[in-house]
């Protein structure tokens, strides 16, 4: 019996990310799949080492830092009829043209939704329980702060607000199951119904934002969400809540948050940030009801191996005639990250 041709793989990312994505474990395992280079990891599809190894490929396997591929790639790679995305979003990557050719595009997005959740989930259990607050007293005072009201602390019956039930928000809803909060969600493409099956009452974004003492944004960053909490609708949160972004800073207006912090009305756990990084000058670094971090939400570390296992069974998929478990539409794009 004759082995089953293998197809031909290349990789195309920043170089950086390629062992960290697919450690040796991850890298036999893709191998066995596809005949691929793991030496040759294009991050600039002009050179021309790149040109002769897009003629032969039938698979791209990508990541952070892999070029924008548009027709000039698409017309040097005459047999690739499948990406697959060691990484979240596909939107930047992929052009029109991808899609009027026809070919079959996969990401890690879901994969990469697991850590973020993670973090969201841990920030608002730390939020429940003030410990945000009490740490910033504790280190200032350094004793035990006894004569502290703690009548509003805990996260029995805590209202908890998610805003998006993308992938790391439905993620998050999923992790939220065993704990005693009460969940609102916010999305403009959930009914009742599902967003009851996802544990959560349905709410509009008004309501939720009323009556949330922890919102958690996890919508997608599109023209529609800009600003999607505005000066008007961060005054709508009440005084003492706490507000967590693990998306995209433009989903809020940081001069109005800014506003809302400085005041002390409100604090936040901030993942994310409009710029990012903020400007040096800016007061978030140093209000003591600013829980500020780089970034880091997303998969790091020993955790960017996911994201390559993920596409390495995709591989494993794709050889054996199955679907791709993690395929991304052109439509889908208009409502997602």
């Amino acid at each position: 019996m004759s082995t089953p041709r293998k197809p031909t793989a290349l990789f195309a990312m920043n170089p950086v990310h390629l062992h960290e994505l697919f450690p040796p474990r991850q890298m036999t395992r893709l191998q066995e799949l596809v005949r691929v280079d793991s030496e040759l990891v294009v991050h600039d599809f002009s050179d021309p080492r790149a040109t002769a190894a897009l003629a032969e490929a039938e698979v791209l396997v990508t990541g952070w830092g892999c070029p924008h591929i548009d027709a000039r790639v698409l017309d040097a790679a005459p047999r690739l009829h499948t990406v697959l995305h060691a990484a979240g979003s596909v939107r930047s990557l992929v052009s029109d043209a991808f899609w009027d050719r026809g070919l079959t595009c996969a990401s890690a997005a879901d994969a990469n939704a697991v850590p973020v959740a993670e973090y969201s989930l841990a920030a608002i259990l730390l939020a429940g329980k003030d410990a945000f607050a009490l740490r910033e007293r504790f280190r200032r005072e350094r004793v035990h702060p006894a004569t502290t009201d703690y009548s509003a602390v805990g996260n029995l019956g805590r209202r908890v607000g998610v805003i998006g039930a993308s992938r790391v928000g439905r993620r998050l809803l999923e992790l939220l199951r065993p704990f005693d909060l009460e969940v609102s969600l916010y999305d403009p493409y959930v009914d009742e119904v599902t967003a009851k099956k996802l544990g959560a009452v349905s709410r509009s974004l008004q309501d939720l934002l009323r009556t949330s003492d922890i919102v958690s944004l996890h919508a997608p960053d599109l023209p529609a969400t800009r600003h999607l909490l505005d000066r008007e609708r961060l005054a709508l949160i009440p005084d003492g809540g706490v507000l967590i972004n693990t998306s995209r800073g433009a989903l809020i207006d940081h001069a109005a948050l800014t506003d809302e912090l400085t005041s002390g009305r409100l604090s936040a756990v901030l993942d994310v940030t409009d710029p990012e990084p903020l400007p040096a000058s800016s007061p978030l670094y140093q209000l003591p009801n600013v829980f500020l971090t780089p970034h880091i939400a997303g998969s790091l570390g020993n955790e960017l191996e996911r994201l390559g296992r993920t596409v390495v069974d995709e591989l494993g998929r794709l050889t054996r005639g199955l679907p791709l478990a993690h395929q991304v539409g052109r439509a889908e794009l208009t409502v997602s990250a």
